[in-house]
């Protein structure tokens, strides 16, 4: 399935679902580029990578038509990687929203770091594995009674 990516709107920051899609808004100050992952499924690879097409300041964003609540999703960020300087961007890593409204996540934590744990390099060693399947992914959920998403609260995610 190969969805459509158009420009979206810089805010309301995070994904924000209307009837006929979601708008996807992350700011990175040091960001060269973002792409937005889409999951089937929690321990699955993304089923879709969407590079956000748009830059508004700091601030990458697009909207996919005809995604519905429960979708879950993740973020790549490139840039550099200079750990030195306090820039860790490795876009063999996904990243959680960091404002999503809700969580899917495995528990495996060891995935989340943008360097080899145990190198002999310490934290300076870039890792090159891909951890989308086992990282956290947002999602938003819909509210059984109105149909609307649900606005700032968190749950833990779909475990299918």
């Amino acid at each position: 399935m190969s969805s459509v990516i158009w420009p979206g709107r810089p805010d309301p920051l995070g994904a924000n679902a209307d009837a006929d899609g979601v708008n996807f808004a992350l700011f990175s100050e040091t960001a060269t580029r973002v792409f937005l992952c889409l999951f089937d499924a929690p321990h699955r690879p993304p089923r879709e990578t969407l590079e956000l097409p748009e830059r508004t300041g700091r601030i990458f964003h697009g909207y996919v038509p005809g995604l519905r609540p429960g979708q879950l999703y993740g973020y790549r960020v490139d840039g550099p990687y200079e750990p030195h300087a306090g820039l860790r961007h490795n876009p063999h890593k996904l990243v959680l929203d960091p404002y999503a409204r809700a969580v899917a996540s495995s528990g495996n934590a060891a995935e989340l770091f943008a360097y080899r744990l145990g190198d002999p390099a310490g934290d300076l060693a870039f890792d090159r594995e891909d951890n989308a399947a086992d990282a956290p992914k947002g999602w938003w959920p819909m509210t059984r009674s109105t149909g609307a998403t649900t606005a700032g609260r968190r749950r833990r995610g779909p475990t299918r």
